[in-house]
């Protein structure tokens, strides 16, 4: 009825940045679709050189497949649909896969429960810096970044709290009797270093020392390579403090939740972790401030301490690491980037020309590459299970909502998968299919 107009090349797609970013808002987008071109002038876009459209004129994306088509093609709300909800409840007695979700927001975690979600499998607490109403704790967390000492930072956490207890405690509130996994915060601090000038006069302000000394910090915080650099558990290490305020935010909402009555379920996650070392210094700091929160509160509070698999030594070590950690969350995404040694955002450039002479078989970023990163999930499973038997082991990377991923994961035993809101319902259909699949 709509003849396609545009097709998105291989180039880019479904894996870069700007994809994951709409994907996870619930957004249609097309990116890398090297068959259009702009005059800005005319105000004309074409595709290929064969059609022609105008300012004004309406077309209809299909984000899955990218394609674009000419005028609007009518749409509706699936989730509204009796017949989805029935299909849905369908797949539902069929799966064993468990599906939650990737959540950042209490709204993210409210959307998710509409598309069936059983729990939230990553909430990275980072991102109540990010977005709508992030000014405050956002200044606040930049105030505690550039602290010199250990007395200024102290008090810099104890005005970030706060708000940290308040996203933590919504969060579980509406997913009251489902986990919540909370993954510490994970990104290098540099990133969260004031640029613009006004901004650096503020926190300069408040910490008492020129915009000069802010910049000096600041540079102090760079690396040549931040993404393997200080972050993660590393700066939990370096600086207890900081994680013991996220422990404390979260025990506290935990326990100031069940005095009214409900059943909050944390779950606490460490990132970019490479030895049980690590995890047993960190559970020592975390059993700490819940004994201090169980004394302040009269209440006694149950959670689950687990890490992150995300680094190849992880999951080859995975046996120690059952040592302290009651459950894993392989994070595909940056196991595929460190087994690859491919970096997801500028992977675009040349991943086309790898399908193209057929270098590689499919994008890894998109479906698990069973050879090797798919082996190193398989090789963490068994291994953190020779340990302790009844470990949990879930998904928290992209891949937790694609099809041809789920059925890997079926098949080697994870216990569930979690994928952005929006992409709940085909995790639900593509795990019923897979243990259908496995049975025949």
């Amino acid at each position: 009825m709509h003849a396609s107009v545009g097709i998105l090349t291989e180039r880019g797609g479904m894996t870069s940045h700007a994809a994951l970013v709409a994907r996870g808002w619930g957004k249609c987008c097309i990116v890398g679709c090297d068959a259009l071109k702009i005059d800005f002038n005319a105000k004309k876009v074409s595709f290929g050189g064969k059609v022609t459209l105008k300012e004004g004129d309406a077309i209809s994306l299909n984000g899955a497949k990218g394609l674009v088509y000419a005028g609007a093609i009518e749409t509706m709300d699936a989730s509204e649909n009796p017949l989805f909800a029935k299909f849905m409840g369908l797949c539902d007695k069929f799966r064993k896969l468990g599906i939650r979700t990737n959540a950042d927001t209490p709204e993210d975690a409210a959307r998710a429960l509409k598309f069936g979600a059983e729990g939230i499998g990553l909430f990275r607490i980072e991102h109540m810096f990010y977005g709508k109403n992030s000014d405050t704790p956002l200044s606040k967390l930049r105030k505690m970044i550039l602290c010199n000492t250990e007395q200024e930072r102290k008090a810099a956490l104890a005005e970030l709290e706060p708000y940290m207890k308040a996203a933590v405690k919504e969060t579980l509130r509406i997913m009251d009797g489902k986990p919540v996994v909370f993954r510490l915060l994970d990104p290098p601090l540099h990133e969260f270093v004031p640029k613009t000038e006004d901004k650096k006069k503020e926190i300069a302000s408040d910490l008492g020392i020129s915009v000069k000394e802010i910049e000096k910090r600041g540079e102090s915080l760079h690396e040549v390579n931040p993404m393997m650099g200080h972050r993660g558990v590393r700066l939990h290490v370096s600086y207890p403090l900081i994680a013991e305020t996220q422990y404390r935010a979260i025990f506290t909402a935990t326990a100031e939740l069940q005095k009214e009555g409900l059943r909050p379920m944390p779950e606490i996650m460490i990132p970019v972790t490479i030895s049980a070392r690590e995890l047993s210094f960190q559970r020592a700091i975390c059993d700490k401030i819940k004994a201090e929160v169980e004394a302040t509160t009269q209440q006694f509070l149950e959670y689950k301490f687990g890490t992150m698999i995300e680094i190849p030594r992880a999951a080859l070590t995975a046996d120690r690491m059952a040592r302290a950690a009651e459950f894993f969350s392989f994070g595909t995404n940056d196991l595929t980037q460190m087994t690859f040694g491919f970096s997801r955002d500028d992977v675009g450039t040349f991943m086309g020309d790898y399908l193209g002479n057929k270098i590689l078989d499919g994008d890894p970023f998109q479906t698990i590459d069973v050879k090797a990163v798919g082996k190193l999930v398989k090789i963490g499973v068994d291994g953190g299970r020779s340990r302790r038997p009844d470990l949990m082991c879930g998904i928290c990377g992209e891949h937790g909502g694609d099809p041809k991923s789920i059925e890997f994961f079926n098949t080697i035993g994870i216990n569930y998968v979690s994928c952005s809101p929006f992409r709940v319902p085909i995790a639900r259909l593509a795990a019923a299919q897979a243990e259908i699949r496995q049975a025949k």
